[in-house]
């Protein structure tokens, strides 16, 4: 019997970067709780930003925020975990000379960035919900940070292929959509996010089913019996994935749960 349902956001429940999600979803995680099945959302979201995503059943569900960094329930923290503060000073030195590129810095207060890129900006605030605030130089004060990640509009698998070769000894690099490069705690993930909350409710593998499209999914896929690829995934990910259901905009995650109700 399925007990934790877990699905990532953008690119599985609604298209990317948009705030475009079905209503319906509502009252089937409210179904879903009053048959002791709990859902959980997924993302690199920020949790204020997922909150206010789902804000008619906050309190039926849990967020795992930031990729897997931020898990919280009701206002309570399952889980925390924050990079090495020499680590970030020297990413973002290094990101700073990337053309083209903008960069995050995710805290418990929002986002910051020195990026004046007015799409970048209006994408984060209006798209994800989120706050984020623009500062001249954000290394001045050392912060707690759950993630930073790169956006680039073109080039983010050529930005990965570098990136990712030569920083995954210090932190967990992944993917995490067509325009998002994700830089972690080593220790978090989706995937490992998932296994707290297992053995903190007691509920196994066996009793967890997840839906994901992207490469930062596939290890949330190993944590449960029951994996979902949206039919729009990266290939790579569908192969990763025991079925594929129909597309995020044909409300493919949406459809399971039904059927699991």
């Amino acid at each position: 019997m399925i007990k934790l349902v877990a699905s990532d956001i953008d690119g599985t429940l609604l298209p990317e970067g948009t705030d475009q999600i079905n209503p319906e979803i509502f009252p089937v995680i409210r179904k879903l709780k009053e048959k002791d099945i709990l859902f959980a959302a997924a993302s690199g979201r920020h949790y204020f930003g997922m909150s206010r995503l789902f804000a008619p059943v906050k309190d039926d569900m849990i967020f795992i925020a930031e990729n897997g960094a931020y898990v919280n329930c009701r206002g309570y923290t399952m889980l925390d975990q924050v990079l090495d503060w020499k680590d970030i000073q020297d990413w973002i030195q290094e990101v700073r000379k990337i053309p083209g590129a903008s960069f995050t810095m995710d805290t418990k207060e929002g986002f910051f960035t020195e990026s004046q890129d007015p799409e970048f900006l209006d994408l984060v605030r209006k798209g994800y919900k989120s706050i984020i605030h623009v500062e001249e130089d954000v290394l001045v004060k050392e912060r707690m940070v759950n993630k930073m990640a790169i956006y680039h509009k073109t080039d983010i698998l050529k930005i990965a292929d570098d990136m990712i070769q030569r920083w995954s000894d210090r932190m967990y690099c992944t993917l995490a959509g067509e325009i998002w490069l994700d830089f972690l705690n080593r220790d978090a993930s989706k995937g490992n996010a998932i296994r707290s909350i297992q053995e903190t409710l007691g509920i196994s593998p066996e009793e967890t089913m997840v839906f994901g499209d992207n490469f930062n999914d596939i290890k949330m896929f190993h944590s449960a019996k029951e994996s979902y690829a949206v039919g729009n995934a990266v290939e790579a990910v569908k192969k990763e994935a025991k079925y594929v259901t129909d597309t995020n905009v044909n409300d493919g995650v949406l459809k399971v749960l039904k059927t699991l109700l």
